[in-house]
C-alpha cells in the first residue's frame, strides 16, 4: 500500500539520520576521552612497572583483585564501545533495507544520511 511505503521510507530516513548522529556522538566522545587522559600516560607506563617497584608476583592476590574505581577515561571508552555497537546495528539495518532493491527505500537512506550529516 502507498501508506505503508511512505512509512517505510520515513523509518529508513530516520534510521539514517540516527546513524549519522551516533557517528558524530562517537567523535565527540572520543575528543572528550582524549582530553580525560593524563598527559604523562604512555603505553610503557601502563604495562611496565617503575624502577624500584616490586611488581606483584604470579600468585599474588592483587593480580586477581578487581579494581573498584576506574579512571575517567575508562568510562569514556565504555561509552565509545556502546556507541560503536549502536552504530554497527543501525548501519546493518539500513543496509538490509537498501538490499531490498527498492528505489524509494534507497532514496530514503540517501536523504536521511545527507540530512543527518548536515545536522
Amino acid at each position: 500500500s502507498p501508506a505503508g511505503m511512505v512509512l517505510s521510507v520515513l523509518v529508513i530516513l530516520l534510521l539514517s539520520v540516527l546513524y549519522e548522529a551516533v557517528k558524530m556522538g562517537k567523535a565527540v566522545l572520543l575528543r572528550r576521552a582524549l582530553l580525560a587522559l593524563p598527559r604523562s600516560l604512555s603505553q610503557e607506563n601502563l604495562t611496565e612497572p617503575q624502577e624500584g617497584d616490586s611488581g606483584p608476583t604470579q600468585g599474588s592476590l592483587s593480580l586477581m583483585a578487581f579494581p573498584i574505581s576506574f579512571p575517567r577515561w575508562f568510562w569514556f571508552h565504555v561509552g565509545q564501545t556502546l556507541f560503536h555497537v549502536l552504530q554497527v546495528v543501525l548501519g546493518y539495518m539500513v543496509m538490509l533495507a537498501v538490499m531490498s532493491y527498492n528505489a524509494w527505500i534507497f532514496l530514503g537512506a540517501i536523504v536521511g544520511s545527507t540530512l543527518g550529516y548536515f545536522m
